[in-house]
């Protein structure tokens, strides 16, 4: 691949911008609703939502997701490596020339643990600024953990007083605690954190540690047992949510939509029935002792996973397997949303997108 960064800069997405006017009403059949453009840049995903707002949410019109495995390398290594970040570029770009096609009047590109874990983060950002005209912001932590929190809030119980939200990525694993139950539906569901953690361990970082194509209970146990360590700071903290009435766990991530798609036996991935979907404390257990008992191949051969997933599934598991453990529950409910949802949803929030009589 040609060197990107010689080339003459293109015009960029402005970040962070608002848009150039106000949406005005609709005519007849003419759009003048705004796009919003929402790019979460992780340790393994390029992942891509670009929506329009409707009178109470938003309609995604294009989408983009990509496993680049920018942090490759990184469970041993403190840089990005070239061959990592070629592949980044390539998706990068192809996510510009959505965004440029769909007419994106604001977007947010973000990047999160790899970028902000390697020494040449910065130097990859500069490289992606000149060279696809992208200006991508490496978010800290919390901002992180309360995306995850604003994009999949919606789908927790209504009566819940108390609910763990975690978001199990690439490179770190975020969690949060939300106590009270919800006043309503269009209420900032971060006013109710009590408490989150962002865990420096995802699937990538534990799979090259721990060996991620052929894993066995023991290996399995010691990847969990890691993830615990970790975790004990946050379930400290939060040792009384699973006490509150109506209790229950709230995932989005690769791992828990395998999970739901196992448990329902797909023959190939269905959002639609995997996004919202409640699992007991059994059917999880079974659908991780199912995983266990597969070889790399069978993973990979699985529609569901897939050759670029089959060696990372596992990791994931041992990290839900230990928040399980510290916050036991009945009831997990499946997520296929995050961290897209939550920069949409705060764009159009800002720009009271949803107090105009315009949107329909």
């Amino acid at each position: 691949m040609r060197d990107e960064t010689a080339a003459a800069a293109p015009s960029r997405i402005q970040i962070g911008a608002a848009p150039p006017q106000p949406p005005g009403p609709l005519t007849g059949r003419e759009r003048r609703r705004p796009a919003y453009g929402a790019l979460d840049l992780g340790t393994n995903n390029c992942r891509l939502l670009i929506a329009e707002p409707t009178f109470s949410g938003f309609r995604v019109i294009d989408a983009f997701s990509r496993i680049v495995r920018l942090g490759e390398g990184l469970g041993t290594s403190d840089r990005l490596n070239e061959a990592a970040i070629e592949r980044t570029v390539e998706a990068l770009r192809i996510c510009r020339t959505k965004m440029q096609a769909r007419g994106v009047q604001r977007a947010k590109v973000i990047a999160t643990e790899a970028c902000r874990l390697a020494v040449n983060g910065a130097d990859f950002v500069e490289r992606v600024r000149r060279g696809v005209g992208l200006d991508l912001e490496i978010v800290d932590r919390q901002t992180e953990a309360y995306l995850a929190v604003t994009g999949c809030a919606a789908l927790a119980d209504p009566l819940a007083e108390s609910v763990v939200i975690f978001d199990i990525g690439g490179g770190s694993t975020e969690i949060a605690w939300l106590d009270g139950a919800a006043a309503n539906p269009s209420t900032d569901p971060t006013l109710r954190i009590r408490a989150w953690d962002s865990l420096p361990v995802g699937v990538v970082t534990l799979a090259e540690r721990h060996g991620g194509a052929e894993v066995t209970r023991r290996m399995f146990e010691g990847m969990v047992e890691e993830v615990a360590e970790k975790l004990s700071p946050f379930a400290i903290r939060a040792a009384a949510a699973a006490t509150a009435s109506h209790f229950h766990l709230l995932g989005t991530s690769g791992t828990v939509t395998t999970i739901a798609a196992m448990h329902l036996r797909l023959a190939r991935y269905e959002r639609r029935r995997v996004d919202g979907l409640w699992m007991n404390d059994a059917a999880v257990t079974t659908a991780i002792d199912d995983l266990l008992d597969t070889r790399l191949e069978q993973r990979a051969d699985n529609p569901c996973i897939g050759r670029d997933r089959a060696d990372l599934v596992l990791a994931g598991c041992a990290i839900l397997e230990a928040i399980r453990r510290a916050f036991p529950s009945d009831r997990l409910r499946i997520a296929d949303r995050g961290l897209r949802e939550g920069l949409l949803m705060n764009m159009m929030r800002e720009d009271g997108v949803w107090n105009r009589k315009a949107v329909r």
